[in-house]
């Protein structure tokens, strides 16, 4: 492997955490440190929140790694998979609302666990511990109730259904000294019965980790998480029950618990921010949102490069000589990681794909902005895709609004917007029923903006969902399709303004066949004084442009693009040759009259507010136009057009 090109040992890593881990790649030092993680190392922040691809995972795979960076203490993975969720989801409990119900059983989960390490650590980390009686106890509840340690509950799905039998009829809990038929038989409803004998099994568990002294000074807490909840989650009542009881359980039994046990539960951004609960306010304390900014994205495509080629790669070899230093006139990692959601995963993907399309397509031993290029497009493509993968069960109509951004530019506003989804509501509310109520116009900005697909313009920045926390607000008009879309989507340009076309041909100029006529003569003949007075117009645009100093930066310089265009034209031109090279220059003012007459109704129609100026630039337009076709009927040659310059 040492003596292939650097390129072709050069990877990122795998999409998954799960699989880094398995290659070994995040374990060499493809992990890079971050807030969420330090967060969760050091017991501060119960609730690791983020975006799909966030990186959720692999703070958790790290955590339970054996190696540096990972727990030092015993640590419990809790994965429900669709058996295990739907278990959940299906109990109940008479007398107790759905939440709470849930939380009983997430709270006899989180005690089996505690309860089975203790009997373990008791054994390996405590001289005679394991004899302790309430350690003893502990052993003979799990045996009695199926839940020791090859007892045939090794399945998650398997103790749920063990614990919610138990907990609806009665578990066995002469291990505390109680006969449930005896002791329990006055309760008055199956909630309470089922609350109560949880209770005498927390108690038994917590006792146990007083009787051990582990109180996470002598040695770490045991660490018990709970990831993946979003393989079971569905949108639906029973399912935002199941994760609401999660979080109660959670906080029930860290503060039953105290620092004997660490709860860390990774959720995913659109799964919590959809619930609704009248204690979510208690849990902020308790959240932490992965955040990524651009510079910690390049930080960790810097660490895994390195992890897969050696320390030799340096980080300036990685940017300048591995792939190009610039991409179409931007800086590459600005371009790269610019087209990106702030997520490690979208990073991992486009960075792995420029590596293939050059090695393996091309066997080039360096990444061509070519490539850049192609592989831009390709990931485009996978990310639209994706997004609607992923916001599937949430807003499954999220793919039916991808045509109203189809080949127009990536900038729109309010206005515009509403007219296009005028055109599509009707379809919209006849195929999605039950979500009419989100269907509406400002229902569906919310949707955009919040899966990252729309940013909102607030000043002069753009602004996606995860830059700040504040939704799009009604006053808020005008919206950017985000970079990482829009190639799959044809929106390549700012703005859909209609692209200038040269009228004559450029080779003959190029060439030098032409003959440039009165060329002894200091005076202007007609067609250059024409010409001159085009050129004077789109001087005086773009300098209306150039003031314009509110309007989106992206549509100023399309609308500069095109005006340079006509005027690169002009000047191409030679004083006294556009007879010899085919140019009728009166045919051509009357042409480019009338592109920058659909110029000026494509600007008045933009939705774009007045404020930004673009008024200004369609009426400038509008002047020059009446001043070109007066020029071209005849008037120029005297006094007449040649003032107001």
């Amino acid at each position: 492997m040492a003596d292939q090109p650097v390129l072709a040992r050069l990877h990122f890593g795998r999409e998954d955490a799960e699989r880094d881990v398995t290659e070994g790649l995040l374990l060499r030092g493809g992990f890079l440190p971050n807030a969420a993680y330090r967060g969760a190392l050091s017991g501060r922040k119960m609730l690791i929140i983020g975006r799909k691809g966030s990186g959720k995972s692999a703070i958790c795979m790290q955590l339970m790694s054996d190696g540096e960076g990972g727990h030092r203490g015993g640590k419990v993975l809790v994965t429900p998979d669709e058996a295990a969720g739907e278990e959940i989801r299906r109990f109940e409990l008479q007398g107790l609302p759905g939440d709470s119900a849930k939380a009983l059983i997430w709270r006899y989960v989180f005690a089996v666990h505690a309860a089975r390490h203790l009997v373990d650590h008791a054994k390996g980390a405590h001289a005679g511990g394991h004899r302790t009686d309430s350690v003893k106890a502990l052993g003979r509840f799990l045996k009695q109730n199926g839940e020791a340690p090859g007892g045939g509950g090794g399945r998650l799905v398997e103790r749920l259904a063990k614990g919610a039998r138990g907990l609806q009829t009665s578990l066995s809990l002469e291990a505390f000294g109680v006969k449930a038929s005896v002791d329990l038989a006055q309760s008055p409803s199956e909630g309470a019965r089922a609350a109560r004998q949880l209770e005498i099994v927390e108690q038994g568990v917590a006792r146990a980790f007083t009787d051990l002294g582990c109180d996470g000074v002598v040695h770490p807490p045991l660490l018990l998480m709970v990831d993946q909840l979003e393989q079971v989650w569905s949108a639906d009542p029973d399912s935002n029950s199941m994760v609401i009881g999660l979080l109660f359980a959670a906080k029930h039994a860290a503060g039953l618990y105290g620092r004997s046990v660490r709860f860390l539960l990774f959720l995913r951004a659109d799964i919590y921010d959809s619930l609704s609960f009248g204690e979510g306010d208690k849990f902020h304390g308790d959240e932490l949102r992965i955040a990524w900014t651009e510079q910690a994205l390049k930080d960790l495509a810097w660490a895994r490069a390195r992890a897969s080629v050696g320390e030799e790669l340096t980080e300036e070899r990685l940017w300048k000589e591995l792939f190009p230093e610039m991409v179409g006139g931007e800086e590459i990692t600005g371009h790269l990681f610019g087209r990106c959601l702030s997520r490690p995963r979208d990073a991992i993907q486009l960075l792995n794909l420029c590596q293939e399309k050059a090695w393996l397509d091309h066997e080039r031993d360096r990444i061509t902005e070519a490539d850049v290029a192609q592989a831009g497009r390709q990931f485009s493509e996978w990310k639209l895709k994706d997004l609607t993968s992923e916001y599937l069960v949430a807003h499954p109509f999220l793919r039916n609004l991808f045509p109203l951004f189809q080949n127009t530019g990536y900038v729109v506003t309010r206005a515009a917007l509403a007219r296009r989804f005028e055109a599509a509501a009707e379809t919209l509310h006849h195929d999605f029923p039950a979500y009419a109520n989100a269907l509406t116009l400002p229902g569906i900005i919310d949707v955009l903006h919040g899966a990252g697909f729309l940013g909102v313009r607030r000043g002069n920045d753009v602004v996606y969902a995860g830059d700040d926390g504040l939704p799009v607000q009604p006053h808020e008009a005008e919206f950017q399709v985000h970079p990482c879309f829009r190639a799959a989507l044809g929106a390549t340009t700012a703005f859909d303004l209609r692209r200038y076309e040269p009228q004559f041909v450029d080779a003959r100029i190029a060439s030098g066949n032409y003959s440039p006529g009165a060329s002894g003569s200091s005076s202007l003949n007609r067609d250059d004084r024409l010409l001159m007075q085009l050129a004077r117009s789109c001087h005086s645009i773009l300098a209306q442009v150039g003031r314009a100093v509110a309007l989106t930066r992206d549509v100023r310089d399309e609308i500069t693009l095109q005006i340079n265009r006509v005027l690169a034209e002009v000047n191409r031109i030679p004083p006294g040759a556009a007879a010899s090279v085919g140019l009728d220059v009166d045919d051509h003012l009357l042409t480019t009259a009338h592109y920058f007459t659909n110029l000026a109704a494509q600007l008045r129609a933009s939705g774009l507010e007045e404020s930004t100026g673009v008024g200004d630039v369609a009426r400038r337009v509008e002047e020059e136009v009446r001043r070109l076709r007066r020029s071209a009927g005849g008037s120029y040659g005297s006094s007449g057009d040649s003032s107001g310059y």
